[in-house]
């Protein structure tokens, strides 16, 4: 039911149908001034697409690891060949390395950790942005901290979906900047505040890519800033943002095709030294 007007609305409409007041998921209201309570998993649809996704690659490298070095221990080695962040080849012309290292991981530990902040993150992102923007944020935040990675650490290998969490965290506090009077703004500034700051002390353990962090906070921020909420379904905006989504992965795919040729050519060299 709308707050507003009373009339009855689904749970899909962002913007009520009758009197056009922007509508918003009632959970994070609880939520966020429980901060316990937001360490508790829960998920929808693309959640779990995008966890899915993010293991089925980490399966993958532990079998090639295996199949390599009779370890299931990930190694720099395997890392590279399936896309991670590798400063020599990015400026040589591999370019789809900035989105492919965003979903690869280096261990069961750091699979699990990011896996657990997205099951949690996309949800709720979602729930206020839409799929369009959250896709969008998802994927430009990895591009953009594996670009401040590579500029800010370029002698590091790196790789992990932490890069697109901190997009998450950014993009959920541009809106509670954008209004900083409205409750529901400030319990969603605090909630996350709380978040990125969590987020922040764990990026000073020796080895976590705070660079990567770092740019993705900023890539999500900046989406949050220019796309903000949602507006009525069939707008010309609400267009704009389908059609941003669908680019940015469809450049993912394209990405990661790139990254399987790359991976055959390398697999080959590698077969012959």
């Amino acid at each position: 039911m709308c707050p507003n007007c009373r009339a009855f609305v689904t749970i899909s409409d962002r913007v009520c149908p009758y009197c056009n007041v922007q509508l918003g998921p009632r959970a994070i209201d609880m939520r966020a001034s429980q901060f316990a309570a937001s360490f508790v998993p829960r998920a929808n649809l693309t959640s779990v697409v995008i966890l899915v996704i993010n293991i089925a690659f980490y399966l993958a490298e532990v079998g090639v690891s295996y199949k390599m070095t009779h370890s299931t221990s990930i190694s720099g080695q395997v890392a590279v060949l399936f896309g991670a962040k590798y400063t020599p080849l990015i400026l040589s012309g591999q370019w789809w390395r900035l989105i492919t290292a965003g979903f690869l991981h280096g261990g069961l530990w750091h699979i699990l950790m990011n896996g657990w902040a997205l099951w949690i993150l996309v949800t709720e992102v979602e729930q206020f942005y839409g799929t369009s923007r959250l896709l969008f944020a998802y994927i430009f935040s990895t591009f953009t901290g594996f670009l401040c990675s590579l500029m800010w650490s370029p002698h590091s290998l790196s790789l992990g979906a932490s890069a697109a969490c901190f997009g998450l965290f950014g993009i959920m506090l541009a809106m509670g900047f954008r209004q900083r009077a409205d409750p529901l703004t400030q319990a969603v500034r605090a909630h996350y505040g709380q978040w990125l700051i969590m987020g922040l002390v764990l990026s000073l353990i020796p080895g976590v890519d705070l660079a990567a962090h770092v740019g993705g906070f900023i890539g999500g921020f900046l989406v949050g800033v220019v796309a903000g909420l949602p507006g009525l379904p069939g707008t010309s905006r609400e267009t704009v943002w389908r059609v941003l989504a669908g680019i940015a992965v469809a450049i993912t795919l394209f990405a990661f095709a790139l990254d399987f040729l790359s991976y055959r050519s390398l697999l080959s060299v590698l077969g012959n030294t």
